[in-house]
């Protein structure tokens, strides 16, 4: 089919009685997701078919004003509409005039190394990570190794809602045969571990089962596999390795088997939690701080780049201070954290929802859950006398929340953010203490995170992907103080009666 051909179809598509179906608040800071939805829902769909056509479109005509050549990757998770859902991106990308270079059913990490390895700028994956089944998204860029911030994403936006749509000539697909196996030829063409490791790898049924456990028993681990087999419905829980369900499962296995670790990872494969041995669901922070010694130890001087979620031991850890690391709390986002990797040249970057990002030489700018499993190994290789419950209790001991979000719905939850940004900034220039103590700083690149004079913190900021607003809360006093943070926090957020109650808490 031709560019002209395509382009008289979907303008006939476009001019029916039934518009294309884009919700706007699916286009995120850094990725896009709407509710496709599945049968017998009752919830109303946010997206249709001929609505990713035209996303497809507001990509392509995007790429052609950025003037990036118009090759492009695509690839799909493991979900039943999900190859539906690309073929009708696909089609837009074409009729836009790019080149799609589709790889199958994938991880996100699988296409954006189909980008180095293709030599291709750009990136367009179908995937909806850990969302509920029903829900789709894409995860997109034109700067390898990076993808779209919220600049980029509210102009793609701006196109495909307008309808400022440019049909180009030109356009064309092809698949790449046998691209799975490449990526994991790639993942394993290094050294074998020395240390025979007993590991759970856990997948929540989601597309990661079809890569993890081949990864690493490649590597030289034994595998204890749990919920891999590929079940687009997740009948167990949604692969989410953020999610206390999740990693309380993968726990309870590491227990049971007499594991070293367990691994949990996300529905596209680019986040991975992790369990000790001794059956601890080991926030991701505290396991970048544990990441950071070591490769600080290989690398000198090392910087890193962490979201304003994580921990404060990225720059109060006396052995990272004492391996000259530096690092820079910045905002939440696989997109923003990649971002900054690459424009400072930092080494490695770590978000507490397990998004881990590794430069050269360890990766190549992006985040990859595998190559996370292989750092996390790698580590237990040059320790072969340590556990990694023994690593992780060599770090000085902080008190720490999970990451709680409460309902807000989109339209209010960035209103509702500013609000309280601005009272704590009200309450720190008048003096005023918050949860009993004298506020010391405050960290305002990504909502607001409030730090009192006893290295406690909190934060408050609007999730990206949900309507929801986000709290973290840390003490490297007791689990008391943590406590009282919190609930100072939550104070303030309860000022706001369009706040809603928290899917979890502590």
């Amino acid at each position: 089919m031709t560019a002209s051909t395509l382009s008289a179809l979907i303008s006939e598509t476009f001019g029916s009685t039934a518009p294309p179906l884009v919700k706007p608040t699916g286009f995120r800071e850094y990725d896009a997701r709407w509710w496709l939805g599945v049968p017998g829902s009752e919830i109303a769909p946010e997206l249709d078919l001929p609505g990713v056509t035209a996303v497809g479109l507001g990509i392509g005509t995007y790429l052609h004003e950025r003037g990036v050549r118009p090759d492009i990757v695509t690839g799909h998770d493991f979900r039943a509409y999900s190859a539906a859902v690309k073929a009708a991106l696909a089609t837009g990308l074409v009729a836009a005039g790019c080149r799609v270079h589709d790889i199958g059913m994938g991880l996100s990490p699988s296409a954006y190394y189909a980008q180095v390895a293709l030599d291709i700028p750009s990136v367009a994956m179908v995937t909806a990570s850990h969302n509920e089944n029903g829900w789709t998204g894409v995860k997109m860029g034109c700067e390898r190794p990076m993808t779209f911030g919220p600049e980029e994403m509210t102009r793609v936006k701006d196109i495909v809602l307008s309808g400022a749509f440019r049909f180009r000539e030109g356009g064309a697909l092809q698949e790449v045969a046998g691209f799975a196996e490449r990526y994991i030829a790639a993942l394993t063409d290094r050294a074998k571990l020395k240390r025979r490791l007993k590991v759970v790898v856990a997948t929540g049924n989601g597309t990661a089962g079809a890569f993890a456990p081949r990864v690493l028993e490649a590597m030289g681990c034994e595998v204890v596999p749990l919920h891999t087999a590929l079940d687009h419905s997740f009948p167990n829980y949604n692969p989410n390795p953020e999610d206390m369900e999740m990693l309380d499962d993968v726990a309870a296995a590491v227990v049971a088997h007499g594991a070293d670790i367990g691994l949990a990872f996300d529905g596209d494969g680019d986040r991975c939690g992790v369990i000790d041995g001794r059956g601890r669901a080991i926030f991701a922070d505290k396991v970048g701080v544990m990441l950071a010694r070591d490769i600080a130890l290989l690398h000198r001087p090392a910087r890193f780049v962490v979201d304003v979620k994580s921990t404060s031991l990225f720059a109060t850890d006396p052995v990272l201070r004492e391996r000259g690391a530096e690092t820079e709390y910045w905002k939440t986002g696989h997109s923003h954290i990649k971002r900054r990797l690459n424009q400072t040249g930092a080494i490695a970057g770590f978000e507490k929802s397990g998004h881990f990002f590794f430069g050269a030489p360890i990766g190549h700018g992006y985040d990859d859950a595998m190559i996370t499993a292989l750092a996390v190994c790698d580590m237990l290789d040059r320790n072969p006398q340590s556990s990694f419950a023994e690593l992780y209790d060599a770090l000085p001991q902080t008190w720490g929340s999970p990451t709680m979000s409460a309902h807000c719905a989109d339209e209010e939850k960035y209103g509702i953010a500013d609000k309280v940004t601005l009272r704590i900034e009200a309450m720190a220039k008048a003096g005023a203490t918050i949860a009993g103590h004298a506020i010391a700083g405050l960290v305002t690149v990504n909502g607001i995170r409030v730090v009192t004079d006893d290295g406690s913190w909190g934060l408050v900021r609007a999730s990206s992907n949900k309507p929801e607003l986000v709290v973290v809360v840390e003490s490297p006093v007791s689990d008391l103080r943590m406590r009282e943070m919190f609930q100072a926090i939550d104070g303030l957020l309860r000022e706001n009666p369009e706040v809603g109650a928290y899917n979890q808490s502590i």
